[in-house]
């Protein structure tokens, strides 16, 4: 499976930037998910990577090819960048069944392929399944129903799972009659034996021609395989529809029209119709969003598991940041235009570049509380928070907030460089992310301008990592109320109130707690997060310890 490069992509629509400046490399078989709010421009950067949009200017290499480069004016069409789609609307053909669906573009592929004798595959692969006949034997048996009528149908599809066969060889193999026989291990024997000839005279007929047969049965002259332009034959293609229907279970639907199935296996159907001409890449954009909430979770796992079946690689669409955690292996998250953070999963929850990022990943959402305070002699932070609660972050790691500044203002000096130099102006800026601070009675404070200096911060406390006990034998040291508690079996989701603050916490376990109680609170760990509130960057990770009066 190809590496994807892209280099410098911007798509700007007269002076609206929807894709501002992204460099990413897509590994070998990732299965990367671009996540963000509508309008960020995953889509887009999704459509211009398969050559369904044209982007303004950069640079896109799919396994070594470039296939657009704005300055050497190159634009490769989609269809000839092999890659698939699969979207929100599966737009099956409702006047086809669902092998004609899957094998509707396969009829299509006109190219460079090694010439086959399909003829002589289909003769080793009998005689291989005939060397096993008891296994054959116990297979068509279980096709029988209770009164002992033997299933055709179900029998061919058994045989072509199991085997991995076309239709035509698995009805060759039904044509012994193996099933009713008590002599089945001799008709194997007798069968075996006439597709051996068959098989060596075959190779002779090739070897007379000074050609030979190698172990796929691909025509093979003076040591290179024969190769020509051409169709898929009716075998191939009926190989193509029985293995991707294989990897998505729906072998016994092949016959059925799409008005006959359900969500799910529509959606199946739609996955192996664009596995079916083996693309390079498979793109989609959004396309469990059409299913209800309990199927969305089952294909969720069915698109993991593919993911790994067939080894390609998946870029997957999603303003739900759910589907990209507990599907990805690396998220690209974007807003407007730009690109926030690009790290697997759980790197960008524990460890998110910026608020924005640590706000939009996480459910329940992050925490933040402002604080003001100083860097203190042994690396840590002094802050104050809510109305007068004294507490200090202690980093993770050596911390000189002087020199974070330094190559904080640096960076941030470079990218106002580089908008400054967009071509038209960008209409759609860059802003610091507008966090939110939860409170019980809140109000805009309408002509305040508050001057934001060195001196600010933003703490981030995830809701795991908030504790609470009663206040009798606890041991945390802030005074709180529960504002609300939502109880769902494994876990109890509760707002706690400090003053007009309002903080959310995850407690874990049948614990019930009632509205008005008095609790006592402090956070766990050394996951809390310290952003810089004039930049919005993060500083640092650590521990958080309150201060007793």
């Amino acid at each position: 499976m190809p590496e994807i490069v892209l280099k410098n992509i911007t798509k700007r629509f007269d002076t609206f930037y929807a894709v501002d400046n992204l460099n990413l490399v897509i590994e070998d078989n990732a299965f990367v998910t671009l996540l963000g709010p509508s309008g960020c421009g995953k889509t887009t950067t999704l459509r211009m990577i398969a050559g369904l949009e044209t982007p303004t200017s950069g640079q896109i290499i799919i396994d070594g090819v470039t296939v657009f480069d704005s300055e050497r004016g190159i634009n490769i069409p989609a269809n000839k960048r092999k890659v698939g789609f699969l979207f929100q609307n599966y737009a099956l053909w409702p006047n086809m069944t669902v092998y004609q669906n899957i094998a509707f573009g396969l009829s299509n592929i006109t190219e460079k392929m090694p010439t086959i004798d399909f003829e002589a595959r289909r003769t080793d692969a009998l005689i291989r399944i005939l060397e096993k006949p008891q296994e054959v034997k116990e297979i068509l048996e279980e096709c029988k129903d209770k009164d002992g009528k033997f299933d055709k149908d179900k029998a061919a599809i058994r045989l072509i799972d199991k085997y991995e066969i076309s239709m035509r060889t698995a009805k060759i193999l039904l044509g012994y009659r193996m099933e009713d026989a008590d002599d089945y291990v001799a008709i194997a024997k007798v069968e075996r034996e006439k597709l051996k000839e068959k098989l060596e005279a075959i190779r002779s007929k090739y070897q007379a021609k000074g050609r030979d047969l190698n172990e796929n049965f691909e025509v093979v002259e003076d040591g290179f395989v024969e190769e020509s332009v051409r169709k898929l034959t009716d075998e191939e293609i009926d190989l193509r529809v029985r293995e991707v229907s294989r990897i998505v279970k729906i072998g016994m639907l092949m016959d059925r029209y799409p008005s006959e199935l359900s969500g799910g296996q529509q959606q199946r159907v739609a996955i192996a119709r664009t596995l079916a001409p083996r693309p390079k890449v498979l793109f989609m954009d959004e396309p469990l969003s059409n299913l209800d909430a309990k199927l969305r979770i089952e294909m969720r796992s069915e698109l993991q598991r593919l993911h790994i079946d067939t080894g390609s690689t998946f870029i997957y669409v999603t303003h739900d940041q759910l589907e990209a955690m507990t599907l990805a292996t690396k998220i690209c998250l974007m807003n407007n235009g730009v690109l926030q953070q690009y790290d697997a999963p759980l790197n960008i929850y524990q460890r998110p570049t910026n608020l924005f990022v640590a706000d939009f990943v996480g459910n329940p959402s992050i925490n933040f509380i402002e604080g003001k305070g100083n860097q203190m002699e042994d690396g840590s932070i002094a802050l104050t928070i809510f109305d007068g609660v004294k507490v200090r972050f202690v980093p993770n790691e050596s911390l000189k907030l002087d020199e974070w500044r330094r190559k904080a203002e640096a960076e941030e000096k470079k990218r106002l460089e580089i908008e400054a130099n967009h071509k038209p102006e960008k209409s759609n800026k860059d802003t610091i992310f507008k966090y939110h601070i939860a409170k019980i009675n809140e109000f805009e404070d309408i002509g305040i301008d508050t001057t934001v200096t060195d001196n600010d911060f933003v703490i981030g406390i995830r809701p795991e990592f908030l504790e609470l006990d009663n206040g009798e034998n606890g041991e945390g040291v802030i005074d709180g109320k529960i504002y609300s508690a939502m109880p769902t079996g494994m876990e109890t989701i509760v707002k706690v109130n400090i003053g007009n603050y309002l903080l959310t916490g995850v407690m874990f376990g049948g614990i019930l707690y009632q509205i008005g109680q008095d609790v006592k609170l402090h956070t766990s760990g050394n996951d809390i997060l310290l952003f810089d509130r004039k930049t919005g960057r993060l500083i640092s990770q650590g521990s958080l310890e309150i201060v007793k009066a």
